[in-house]
């Protein structure tokens, strides 16, 4: 009697949620599978491209609130993913658990900004030539609107200053510029 107990146990056992049936097993190793590829395929989505995500798109990395978000839209363009540390948008650890969620792509987005525009009454600079420029007329002197010094057509500075415009002497002595000292 004490083997028929002893088999009847082990059946009882084995078909128990305790024992683990095969059946219990298969449903429980379906059920493993489901989780981890709902993992695989949070890893496996595109990373976010920081140049030119939308701050939602910014705010679905986990990681990232609104706040970052914005800092990290107004500091574009970035040339890699690490100058979010290196211009202090983010730490270094909060940086270490989002790396492999964000990307810095190149894209026609991370052109810099356009200069604002000036303060009234201010004038904007105008860009450095890369040759001296030529003057309109025989005679001319190149001024140089910041420093309010003219040089004469030979000096070292003539048409070249980052800032600067051709005019006649007597204009630019009319309106208080005085020669480059040579």
């Amino acid at each position: 009697m004490t083997r028929l107990m002893t088999w009847w146990l082990l059946v009882v056992f084995a078909l128990s949620p305790l024992g683990g049936s095969p059946a219990l097993a298969q449903t429980t190793k379906k059920e493993k599978p489901a989780k981890s590829d709902a993992k695989s395929e949070a890893k496996k989505a595109e990373p976010v491209d920081i140049n030119s995500a939308s701050a939602d798109e910014l705010e679905s990395v986990k990681g990232i609130g609104a706040a970052t978000a914005k800092k990290i839209i107004e500091g574009r363009p970035y040339t890699g993913k690490d100058e979010l540390v290196s211009r202090k948008i983010i730490s270094s650890s909060q940086y270490d658990k989002i790396t492999d969620q964000i990307v810095a792509r190149p894209s026609s987005a991370a052109t810099p900004p356009a200069a604002k525009a000036p303060a009234s009454g201010t004038e904007a600079k105008k860009p450095v030539p890369t040759a001296a420029a030529k003057a309109p007329a025989k005679g001319m002197v190149w001024v140089n609107l910041d420093s309010k010094v003219f040089h004469r057509e030979g000096d070292r500075w003539y048409g070249k200053t980052k800032n600067g415009k051709f005019m006649t002497e007597a204009d630019a002595l009319k309106e208080g510029y005085r020669e480059a000292k040579q």
